[in-house]
């Protein structure tokens, strides 16, 4: 029988679906935003700052990539806390919240850029479908 207060992340139950431990329904609104619409807004968001990078440098130079990185995480902490994700989020129907409730603030976005930059905690996932990057700045990608 499992303990019923669990000492170490370990030792929790995994979730039933995604979001379960956190409170949030299985589908429709307010349930977590699933690794198809979340790798397609990643899509979304990365062909509008390759685009955009092309107005700094040819996209055949070898700055194009640095100048489309840039851009991409610019991208991200402006509009994670102004209009509450990125665009290409917010086209697929969804909203980046912090997990503790009100404003996403400022400091969550630049974290969870910074580490979805460096590409390996994104591929971290738990059972919630929460990656590495949303876990350290303590939000999740919810439907809306």
């Amino acid at each position: 029988m499992p303990d019923a207060n669990p000492r170490t992340f370990g030792e929790l139950e995994p979730s039933k679906w995604p979001g379960e431990r956190l409170g949030l329904p299985d589908s429709g609104p307010s349930s977590v935003g699933r690794v198809g619409r979340r790798i397609a807004a990643l899509f979304v968001d990365y062909a509008f700052a390759v685009l955009i990078a092309l107005l700094w440098a040819p996209y055949s130079s070898p700055t194009h990539s640095l100048v489309t990185l840039a851009v991409f995480a610019v991208m991200q902490i402006v509009f994670i806390p102004t209009i509450g994700g990125s665009i290409g989020h917010r086209l697929l129907g969804m909203q980046l919240v912090p997990i503790a409730g009100g404003w996403v603030g400022l400091w969550r976005p630049v974290v969870r850029t910074v580490l979805l930059v460096i590409v390996v905690p994104a591929l971290v996932w738990d059972s919630d479908q929460r990656g590495f990057h949303d876990k350290v700045a303590g939000t999740v990608l919810i439907r809306r």
